[in-house]
């Protein structure tokens, strides 16, 4: 039989070619992660300083921080991440992230959307694509940021406004901490809000039948979304940090990592599906050892208390934490004791969600110059992601001016780290 007579008396065994594409599609939607937390490590964490040490190179390679050993064998970390080397048999190290932008914007752009930047298109950041594909649930929206956008790449891109991240603005770790607009104010009762509400429903029905633009549909969706937060209690107690437990918030730790990372708990055990958490500064082309030491160790702190929580609610292996920066730092310390850009080689976390335990992918070479095994790119790293929450990475998502966009183009899914 042709290749003709084949589709037409339906595949095999009867099957017809939709059949198999829909079995197929149906395989590929099957997830291991229903929610996301996504750490961001502003400006260029150094990966000799953190999560790729290299205590057998000379001096000036290794920098002045010591190398200790992990629950991992043959995994190192440096010197301030004391706590997570315990936790280490619970994640898994990418030692060979990399790509050619050097510099922050692109750098970052990279590594929230897995797209190299262009001047011709924006493309949409982790959280927003999920978004769009999976919805929001419980009342809470899709897409949260702690404290604020990670970054500017970290939004909509090319895709409806409506799938922007919801800003806490304000820090979790201040005593007077409040989700802005949250709340119901003083003088209206919930019964004075609701008629408020059928008012603006029959008004934005008029305008919405003469207009269709994005931003009316976009801030249609924004107030849909505040009036199920502001109304719904349970969904207004997810980002109330003061209804945890004060031997919990202690173990997190009582600062701006602590406070941020156990929010970011509460909210996908709440329902959220992909909250980033922006964290520390970490460009550091002067003085490494002392700007390391004084963010580390909260970090370390708080990222195994927030590994060991999930893990001891069940709530890990539904939950992908991921842990990353724009790139790395330069091979060799510099006259000012620091380090400059990298994107040669650089370390990511991965942890929970379809994700092994206790190991580790990819090798630097002997100096943490450049990555001498099994090279992840961003597009990779985009494409594990999506795939652990059942999204198809090579799905087409549709612009503005109707041209069909990949959600990743490119990019090999890591299966040696998938459980």
């Amino acid at each position: 039989m042709n290749r003709r007579g084949f589709l037409v008396n339906g595949g095999i065994m009867g099957l017809s070619l939709g059949s198999i594409l829909k079995a197929q599609a149906s395989e590929e939607s099957i997830s291991k992660a229903k929610n996301v937390i996504f750490v961001y490590l502003p400006g260029g964490m150094a990966h000799q300083e953190s999560w790729i040490p290299v205590p057998d190179a000379p001096i000036e390679y290794r920098g002045p921080l010591s190398a200790i050993k992990t629950k991992v064998p043959g995994l190192l970390f440096s010197e301030n991440l004391k706590n997570t080397a315990k936790i280490a048999d619970k994640i898994t190290v990418i030692r060979s992230m990399n790509h050619n932008e050097a510099a922050h914007e692109r750098g970052s752009h990279s590594m929230l959307t897995a797209y190299q930047p262009s001047p011709a298109l924006v493309y949409p950041s982790f959280g927003s694509v999920v978004a769009h594909e999976l919805g929001d649930q419980n009342n809470l929206p899709p897409y949260v940021a702690i404290p604020n956008k990670a970054h500017e790449y970290a939004g909509v891109g090319y895709l409806p406004s409506s799938y922007s991240p919801f800003n806490l603005g304000s820090n979790p770790e201040n005593s007077d901490f409040k989700v802005k607009d949250l709340d119901l104010h003083d003088k209206i009762s919930l019964s004075r809000f609701e008629k408020r509400k059928t008012l603006k429903q029959i008004v934005e029905a008029q305008f919405s039948a003469i207009e269709k633009a994005d931003s009316m549909s976009a801030m249609d969706k924004f107030y849909q979304q505040a009036y199920s937060l502001i109304s719904s209690e349970k969904a207004r107690e997810a980002f109330d940090i003061s209804k945890e437990n004060a031997k919990v918030r202690d173990r997190y730790g009582r600062n701006a990592a602590g406070q941020r990372f156990l929010l970011a708990r509460r909210l996908i055990e709440g329902g959220v599906r992909f909250v980033t958490v922006t964290y520390g500064s970490w460009d550091h082309h002067d003085g490494i050892q002392n700007k390391i030491k004084s963010q580390l160790p909260s970090f370390d702190v708080a990222f195994s208390a927030l590994i060991e929580d999930l893990d001891q609610r069940g709530l890990l292996d539904e939950t992908l934490v991921v842990v990353t920066s724009e790139f790395g730092r330069t091979p060799k310390i510099n006259r000012t004791g620091g380090r400059d850009h990298w994107p040669k080689l650089f370390g990511t976390v991965m942890a929970g969600g379809g994700i092994k335990q206790g190991t580790y992918y990819g090798s630097p070479d002997a100096t943490g110059s450049e990555v001498e095994e099994d090279p992840v790119s961003p597009q990779d790293f985009g494409a594990t992601i999506y795939h652990l929450l059942g999204i198809n990475p090579e799905k087409r998502l549709m612009t503005a001016d109707k041209r069909p966009i990949e959600i990743v183009k490119g990019g090999n899914i890591l299966k040696n780290i998938l459980t």
